[in-house]
């Protein structure tokens, strides 16, 4: 079998998105087989099968091994994870779209999860910057520094209205 490598570039609120281009790669027969670095995927070449691909997040890994196992027994395999994302798949049989969610009080935990590391990395963000800007006085890094905390808030953004619209639903 043959090894394919992509880069293709996801957001944390657009899992659902990523989870679909997944499922359409192995429907071009490439199936996920490993992840590392964001935005980096490799695929093992071979036929075509309609595989589901689930995302979850967690951070906490004191009962990794039956989270895992959970899984399994749920007839999911674990593909990998990168930066606490989780991948998951499991074939689809006459094209069911397959859940690893039963509520969506659970979905929006998951995003709830990804809201906190956010909110506490963002001191360290604005430290960093703050050390940088005083050893280099640029203009520069201050404009950089901008781009990333506009593009950080506007996620934080959509993690929230994500949440949002999931308690809506409740």
């Amino acid at each position: 079998m043959n090894t394919v490598k992509k880069f293709h570039w996801f957001w944390a609120w657009d899992d659902e998105k990523e989870e679909v281009w997944l499922r359409e790669m192995s429907q071009q027969g490439l199936h996920l087989s490993s992840v590392g670095i964001p935005g980096f995927y490799e695929f093992k070449q071979g036929f075509a099968k309609d595989y589901v691909y689930r995302l979850d997040y967690i951070r906490d890994r004191k009962d990794y091994a039956n989270y895992l196992q959970l899984f399994h027994d749920s007839g999911w395999d674990h593909i990998g994870e990168m930066s606490g994302w989780q991948y998951f798949r499991k074939e689809a049989l006459n094209g069911e779209d397959l859940e690893i969610y039963s509520d969506n009080e659970s979905k929006a935990s998951k995003y709830q999860r990804v809201l906190l590391l956010l909110v506490i990395i963002l001191p360290l963000l604005i430290n960093g910057n703050l050390i940088i800007s005083r050893r280099d006085g640029s203009e520069a890094m201050g404009i950089i520094f901008l781009a990333l905390m506009l593009i950080y808030v506007f996620g934080i953004t959509k993690i929230l209205m994500r949440i949002g619209k999931l308690k809506k639903k409740l």
